[in-house]
């Protein structure tokens, strides 16, 4: 049976300690395990969210508000919370998942801590779910930028910034190519020429320097943004 100890990293104490057991039992493991409830948890887990990101933000549009509660269920923003919650060593796992690492992967860590949402629920309700798992999502929610730049990234929000004034499009150039081909190293250029303006970037990638550039050039022209 899986402990549920009251003072575990979940903080629920279960009526039902089965339902724990089978949140956290993968289906390489056998039947009962967590799939069904990891449907369920999807759709509380969505609610949840969303209902704190509509108070919190009462001016925000729907596309924000939708693009917010996206960055915050999607697989890799699941996974660390789960990894808070020390689920991971908790896992019921069948032989080839345990020997390939599976209570480390973020697939099976995400669905974990899905099922064990509505584990919570079922076992106490909605109210009492709600108040446990909403803290879990806060620290990421007060990260958030703020509505009007959530899931833009730098190049689209500088497209964006310039366009609305009727402004040239931002080049972006390739100023340096270095090191051994498993560590490259980009050095990129974004040129603006309204106001003119010239950034740089440097990434592993040549994507995420012309991000760094973008983002450089954002701050020169909207410091307040």
């Amino acid at each position: 049976m899986v402990a549920v100890a009251p003072t575990d990293r979940i903080g629920h104490s279960f009526a039902n300690p089965g339902l724990l057991e089978q949140a956290l039992t993968h289906r390489s493991a056998g039947a009962p395990h967590n799939e069904r409830l990891e449907f369920l948890g999807d759709s509380l887990v969505n609610l949840i969210v969303a209902e704190a990101l509509y108070a919190r933000w009462p001016r925000a549009d729907e596309g924000a508000l939708t693009r917010a509660r996206a960055e915050l269920v999607r697989e890799s923003a699941l996974a660390p919370i789960a990894r808070e919650l020390e689920l991971g060593a908790r896992l019921t796992l069948g032989p080839g998942e345990m020997k390939s690492g599976g209570h480390r992967r973020d697939s099976i860590l995400a669905d974990a801590l899905e099922a064990v949402v509505a584990a919570i629920y079922l076992d106490s309700g909605f109210e009492a779910c709600r108040a446990r798992v909403l803290p879990w999502f806060e620290p990421a929610m007060d990260a958030l930028p703020p509505p009007h730049k959530v899931g833009k990234d730098a190049k689209t929000r500088l497209q964006e910034w310039l366009q609305g004034r009727q402004k040239p499009l931002p080049v972006y150039a390739l100023l340096a190519e270095s090191g051994e081909d498993h560590a490259k190293t980009f050095r990129v250029s974004c040129s603006v020429a309204q106001p003119p303006m010239l950034t740089e970037g440097e990434a592993g990638s040549r994507r995420a320097a012309e991000q760094l550039a973008a983002e450089a050039a954002l701050r020169e022209l909207d410091p307040d943004g």
